[in-house]
């Protein structure tokens, strides 16, 4: 029997490791950044074009290498930062895999000068796709200059399935903002398709968060500082006032490196409890200084995850050194004692009194509902229960029912099941017979003969303007609502920056947005769907933040439509009049794809009389 198993060689060998190293420009970005903090460096220029697909350039003036360090850098292994298995257990570099340089090297066109300051020349290598065509000596500056072209050229597989170039170039901004707030000694610019984006001269923490996030963010920071004999803690928290709904700005740092962590994550969700609503997220940039020997953070090659010895006491330390700056800054919930704004009979707030009223209101209009629920139940339910047990029966009470729906294919079935058994048209829903009710403001439920049928209002409304506005940018149709007063927009650089990436798309939905300039932008108008009363400019920061998230969709068209949608719906938590659920009704039924929201979530579930027995153990 012949032998079949080989050595590979060491491009394939390459291109496999880059697999894991080199996943996205984004990632080149950040062994580049950290090879340049490595070297010494005190000035780093970061060059891309078209969100790094076609140039990745690193300058830096740092130590430089030599001539044979210049070839070595470029093998499997090969590095400067460790020389025994002991030095894994006290890593203070950013890198020491040796894996980076022969990973990019393997999948893309590389062009490095390098010089020592005591040379006096400097030496260029040029290499692709692992194999060498150039090595000799250059005139150069100090430090090194490191250019990377046609990220994987040869591999067009991977290529393929890049992201847009707004997607692309959030990453590579999230990865520039981790390295940067980390080395606030250092200066830093970025420049992009020729455009410098950001100019970081050496600071202290807060001056580069500021420089980074925006002026505004001065005001929302609490500074955070804690030293224990276990580890340093350190860095700024925002106020509870600025929590969001998605985690832009949580950062956390391990001996100045960023890592990920949802259980250290948790530690600091833990202590803003009962601070901020349940579906947002408090922003922070945190450091925290551990013995290297009790870390581990050769995990994987990104090296964003670390393994603690001590997790827990870690944990707890964490919330409260949180806890001690909230309290310390008196960010703790205070009651609003405002005599104007509370009605001087009850002691109650007119605006809380007004929902309660409103509240009430809606409240007899599901009553009636649940009463013709009831009727129908009790007209049918003794027919499926045995003779021995109608004297004892009673209409069951309605509760909340926690249900997996069904899949489309399902939806399909039971909506033709309902169809024959009703005789009625496809959404079953007549309005003039067929009562509607919300429950626990979340759900609509409509009794059919069958049983009944639950429809997410969330997911049912996201369906609905999701169809609307594709067709609305197919047909070009804006539809817009202008406001009062033009309303001004300061956004952060990386904000603006992506913003500009997906402006005339959100312009062509019924916005009218112009660049004002400055990272400034001015809302004329807002698509006819948005609330008056909603938050614009965090719309729109929500709104660049899913654009520029990967998202399986077959366009940009489709991923704007999606979002656009996902923003602007109704919430769960929205209490509908009568007339409100059964508009929200019949739209749904008029979309071509009533049962899945635009992100594949079941928007309809049936219960079937069937079930509904089996639930309370009936037997026919």
């Amino acid at each position: 029997m012949s032998n079949i198993i080989q050595l590979l060689p060491d491009s394939i060998a390459n291109q496999i490791a880059a697999g894991e190293v080199v996943q996205r420009p984004a990632s080149a970005v950040k062994e580049l950044l950290e090879n340049a903090i490595d070297a010494g460096s005190s000035d780093i220029k970061l060059i891309l074009k078209h969100a790094g697909k076609t140039l990745i350039q690193v300058i830096d003036n740092g130590n430089g290498m030599s001539e044979m360090d210049a070839r070595m850098c470029f093998e499997r292994h090969a590095t400067s930062k460790i020389k025994n298995s002991e030095d894994l257990f006290s890593i203070r570099t950013m890198g020491f895999r040796g894996e980076a340089m022969a990973s990019i090297a393997a999948i893309a066109q590389v062009d490095l000068i390098t010089k020592e300051a005591d040379s006096d020349l400097g030496t260029r290598i040029v290499i692709a796709g692992s194999k060498l065509s150039k090595q000799e000596p250059c005139q150069a500056v100090d430090g090194t200059n490191i250019s990377i072209k046609n990220l994987f050229f040869n591999v067009p597989a991977r290529r393929k399935f890049l992201k847009s170039e707004a997607t692309e170039y959030k990453h590579i901004l999230d990865e520039f903002h981790r390295i940067v707030l980390c080395y606030p000694e250092i200066k830093f610019s970025l420049f992009h398709n020729n455009n410098e984006i950001y100019h970081l001269p050496a600071s202290n923490l807060r001056q580069r968060i500021v420089n980074v996030s925006g002026k505004p963010t001065n005001e929302k920071l609490v500074p955070l500082e804690q030293t224990t004999d276990i580890l340093g803690i350190s860095g700024f928290i925002m106020k509870p006032q600025f929590a969001r709904k998605t985690r832009g700005d949580q950062y956390l740092f391990v001996n100045k490196r960023f890592i990920k962590s949802n259980y250290m994550n948790h530690a600091v969700r833990f202590a803003f409890e009962n601070l901020i609503p349940g579906d947002t997220h408090p922003g922070f940039f945190i450091y925290l200084q551990v013995d290297p020997s009790k870390i581990d953070v050769n995990v994987h090659p990104t090296k964003q995850e670390i393994k603690f010895e001590e997790e827990r006491l870690i944990y707890n330390y964490i919330k409260v050194a949180v806890r001690h700056a909230l309290g310390k800054h008196n960010l703790t919930p205070t009651l609003d004692f405002d005599a104007s704004n509370y009605n001087a009979g009850t002691k109650t707030p007119l605006s809380q009194q007004r929902h309660q009223e409103n509240y009430q209101r809606r409240e007899k209009e599901n009553l009636k509902n649940w009463e013709s629920l009831y009727e129908g139940l009790i007209e049918i339910q003794p027919q499926d229960v045995g003779q021995g047990d109608q004297d004892n029966y009673s209409p069951p009470i309605p509760s909340r029912i926690n249900r997996e729906s069904a899949d489309q294919s399902e939806f399909r079935t039971a909506h033709s099941r309902m169809d024959d058994e009703s005789g009625q048209d496809s959404s079953l829903l007549d309005s003039q017979n067929t009562p509607l009710f919300q429950l626990h403001n979340r759900y609509i439920l409509t009794p059919i003969k069958s049983g009944f049928i639950l429809i997410d209002q969330k997911f049912a409304h996201e369906r609905i303007l999701f169809e609307e506005f594709l067709k609305r940018m197919k047909s070009k149709d804006r539809v817009s609502q202008q406001i009062l007063f033009p309303q001004t927009i300061q956004f952060s650089k990386a904000q603006a920056e992506q913003f500009k990436h997906v402006q005339d798309q959100i312009n062509s939905l019924g916005w009218e947005i112009e660049d004002f300039g400055n990272n400034s932008f001015i809302v004329h108008s807002i698509p006819q769907e948005m609330h008056k009363e909603r938050d614009i400019k965090k719309t729109l920061e929500e709104i660049i933040e899913d654009l520029t998230t990967d998202k399986d969709v077959d366009s940009p068209e489709q991923a704007l439509a999606r979002t656009m949608a996902k923003q602007m719906s109704i919430s769960r938590n929205k209490s509908l009049s009568i007339e409100e659920m059964q508009n929200l009704v019949d739209r749904l039924f008029a979309c071509e794809h009533p049962y899945l929201s635009p992100s594949n979530k079941s928007v309809i579930s049936t219960f079937t009389m069937e079930e509904i027995a089996q639930r309370f153990n009936i037997k026919k």
